[in-house]
C-alpha cells in the first residue's frame, strides 16, 4: 500500500513537471458535463486543455452535489478511492505514449453487479450487504476490456492502468428479488430520476440511466435480463443498447439468467453507445456463449450514418404489444410514437404497420420466462458465490442470502421493501428438469421462430420499432436478442402523477420515455444506424432537461488549473 501511494506520488509529480493541462488560454471553451460526448471530452485531452485528472475531480464534484445531498438521487453506491492517482497515470501515459483509444483517460461507471477487482477499494454487491467486502477473484472481462481501453477504471490489472469512479446504484439483485419499488436497493437506498422528484428512475440499472442522464460519468453500463438497459434509458432520457446475449461477456457479473442476462452502454448518445459496444463485445473463453458470435465483428462507429432509415423497411408489432394493460395504451406514449414513425416515413423507411409477431398474444400470458429464470438464478448465483474468495458475512448460497435479509431488517427489509418473494421462489427449484428445458425451449420458439424472426421474414423488414414502455422487451428477452432504445418524447405537465412505489411516483410531469429498434440475433450494427439516423433527426434528448436541483453545477472550468 506504501509503494502505491508512493506511486501515486511520483506519477502526480511527473504530471505535474510536464505541466500537462496546468495552463490553459482564457479562449477555450470546456465542454457542458451534462452534454459532453466521448469525442469532445478525447479531443479536450487531446488539446491538453484538461486532463483525466480534471475530469475525474469534477464528476466527483458533481457526485457529490446530488447524490447524497440536494435532492438525493442516490445513483453512486460508491467512488473508487484511487481514481485521481490513476487518472494521473492516464494523463502521464497520453503525454509520453498518446492514446490507447477512444476511452482513454474517460471515467466510467459501472453498475453493482460488474466485478471489479477487490484490491481497488469497490464492492461488487449487487445492492445488497450480503456481500459487501466480499472478494472476487477477478475483474469481470467487462472491467479488463475497458482497462486495456484506457477507461478510467479502477486500478491496476495485467500492467494496465486504468480508473473507475465507482459503483452506479441499482434495483437489488437486478430486480430479481421481489414486489420492490424499483431502483431500490439495501445499500444505496431509493434511486430516484432527476427528471421529477422522487420520480421512478426505472431498473435495474438504476443508478446507471440517472448518472448518464445529468453527467455523473462519461459512461455508465449496465446491464439486462429483460428491460434493465432499456427501461432506464427510457426514464432518464439517454441512449441505451442492450446486446444480444453471448456478443458481450457476462464472466463476473453477478447472475440472473445466461441464458437472458448481458451487458451494455447507458449513454447521452448512439455515438457514445457505439464506441463503447466495440471495446466490449468480443469473445470471451469464460462465457461460451459468446464462442456463438460472428468469427469477427463491425466496427459499430461505422453504422452511424444519417441516412441509415433510407430503404430500410421497419415493422410496427402493435397486437398486444403496443396496446398491452401494461402501457394502458397510454395517450402521451401513443401521440409521440405516431409521430415518430412518420419521422422514420421522412427519412426514406418504409414503416410496415401493423406487423405483428405470430406469437404475441401467447407470450403475455406465458410463463415459461419465469420458470426459466427462477431456475438459472439460484445456480448462477450459488456458482458465483461459491467462486469468492472470501464472504465475511458467511453466505454461502441463495438460502444464505433470504437468511440473511430476515436477520438484518433494518437494511435489507425496511417498511415498504420487505418482500424477497423472487428469492424465495427461486430457491425452492430443484434444478435444470424437463419442466425447464420445456420451457426454455417454449421461449425461443415464442421469441424468435415465431415471434421476432417470424415477422421479419413475413413482412420482409429491417428491424421492429415500439416505445420502450410495457412489454416491448420480452419478446426481445426471452429471444436473447438485441434493443437499441433512444430518446422519444415526455410526459406532459398535465398528467396525472402515478404511484411506483413507496418512495417513487410514475408517470410524473416531464419524465421521459424512449423508443426502442429491436431485431435478430447479432443485428446492432443495423439497429444503431436507425436508431443514429432518428436521434439526429429529431435530437429529442436536448428538448427538456432534468429539474434544476437534479442538475450538477460543477464543470471543468472550476478544477482546471486548481487544487
Amino acid at each position: 500500500m506504501v509503494v502505491f501511494r508512493l506511486f501515486s506520488v511520483v506519477l502526480l509529480a511527473c504530471q505535474a513537471a510536464l505541466t500537462y493541462g496546468a495552463s490553459v488560454e482564457p479562449a477555450v471553451t470546456f465542454p457542458d458535463l451534462y452534454e459532453a460526448s466521448v469525442v469532445e471530452l478525447q479531443a479536450g485531452l487531446q488539446k491538453r486543455q484538461f486532463t483525466s485528472v480534471d475530469l475525474v475531480k469534477a464528476y466527483f464534484a458533481r457526485i457529490d452535489e446530488v447524490n447524497l445531498q440536494g435532492p438525493m438521487l442516490r445513483a453512486v453506491l460508491e467512488k473508487s478511492p484511487s481514481a485521481l492517482a490513476q487518472a494521473a497515470a492516464l494523463d502521464l501515459e497520453r503525454a509520453l505514449k498518446g492514446p490507447r483509444g477512444p476511452l482513454h483517460g474517460i471515467p466510467v461507471l459501472l453498475k453493482d453487479n460488474i466485478a471489479t477487482i477487490a484490491i481497488e477499494g469497490l464492492n461488487t454487491t449487487a445492492g445488497s450487504f450480503s456481500l459487501l467486502n466480499s472478494i472476487v477473484p477477478g475483474d469481470s472481462t467487462i472491467a479488463a476490456k475497458l482497462r486495456a481501453a484506457g477507461a478510467i477504471i479502477l486500478g491496476m490489472h495485467n500492467n494496465l492502468l486504468t480508473i473507475c469512479e465507482g459503483k452506479a446504484n441499482l434495483s437489488e439483485w437486478a430486480h430479481f428479488r421481489g414486489n420492490i419499488a424499483s431502483g431500490w436497493s439495501g445499500r444505496g437506498g431509493q434511486c430516484t430520476n432527476p427528471y421529477f422528484p422522487n420520480a421512478d428512475p426505472c431498473g435495474s440499472s438504476s443508478g446507471s440511466g440517472v448518472s448518464a442522464a445529468i453527467g455523473l460519468a462519461a459512461v455508465t453500463l449496465g446491464s439486462e435480463t429483460d428491460g434493465s438497459i432499456t427501461c432506464p434509458s427510457s426514464n432518464n432520457n439517454v441512449v441505451g443498447i442492450k446486446p444480444t446475449v453471448g456478443l458481450v461477456s457476462r464472466s463476473r457479473v453477478i447472475p440472473i439468467s445466461p441464458n437472458q442476462d448481458t451487458v451494455g452502454p447507458i449513454v447521452r448518445s448512439v455515438s457514445d453507445a457505439a464506441a463503447v459496444l466495440n471495446v466490449i463485445a468480443g469473445k470471451d473463453p469464460a462465457d461460451n456463449f459468446t464462442l456463438a458470435q460472428p468469427a469477427v465483428l463491425p466496427d459499430y462507429t461505422k453504422a452511424l450514418n444519417k441516412n441509415a432509415m433510407k430503404g430500410k423497411r421497419i415493422g410496427v408489432p402493435r397486437r398486444a404489444f403496443l396496446n398491452d394493460t401494461i402501457t394502458g395504451n397510454d395517450p402521451s406514449v401513443n401521440v409521440a410514437f405516431e409521430a415518430a414513425l412518420n419521422v422514420m416515413r421522412s427519412l426514406g423507411a418504409t414503416v410496415v404497420d401493423p406487423a405483428d409477431l405470430p406469437s404475441a398474444d401467447e407470450i403475455v400470458v406465458s410463463n415459461n420466462e419465469t420458470i426459466v429464470l427462477d431456475v438459472d438464478f439460484k445456480v448462477a448465483l450459488n456458482a458465483y458465490i461459491a467462486a469468492l474468495l472470501r464472504v465475511p458475512t458467511g453466505v454461502r448460497n441463495l438460502a444464505d442470502i433470504i437468511a440473511f435479509d430476515d436477520a438484518h431488517p433494518a437494511e435489507e427489509e425496511p417498511t415498504g421493501f420487505e418482500d424477497q418473494s423472487e428469492l424465495i421462489e427461486s430457491q425452492a427449484t430443484t434444478g435444470k428438469n424437463a419442466t425447464y428445458f420445456a420451457a426454455l425451449a417454449a421461449d425461443h420458439d415464442l421469441g424468435r421462430t415465431r415471434g421476432i424472426d417470424a415477422a421479419l421474414k413475413q413482412f420482409k423488414l429491417d428491424a421492429l420499432v415500439l416505445p420502450a414502455p410495457g412489454l416491448t422487451t420480452v419478446p426481445a428477452a426471452i429471444a436473447g436478442y438485441p434493443i437499441v432504445t433512444v430518446p422519444l418524447g415526455f410526459y406532459p405537465a398535465n398528467v396525472t402523477i402515478g404511484s411506483a412505489g413507496p418512495e417513487t411516483v410514475y408517470p410524473a410531469p416531464g419524465v421521459p420515455f424512449g423508443l426502442s429498434f429491436f431485431s435478430t440475433a447479432f443485428s446492432e450494427f443495423e439497429l444503431i444506424g436507425l436508431a443514429f439516423a432518428y436521434e439526429q433527426a429529431t435530437q429529442t434528448r436536448l428538448k427538456r432537461k432534468a429539474f434544476p436541483a437534479a442538475i450538477p453545477t460543477t464543470q471543468l472550468k472550476d478544477v482546471v488549473g486548481k487544487f
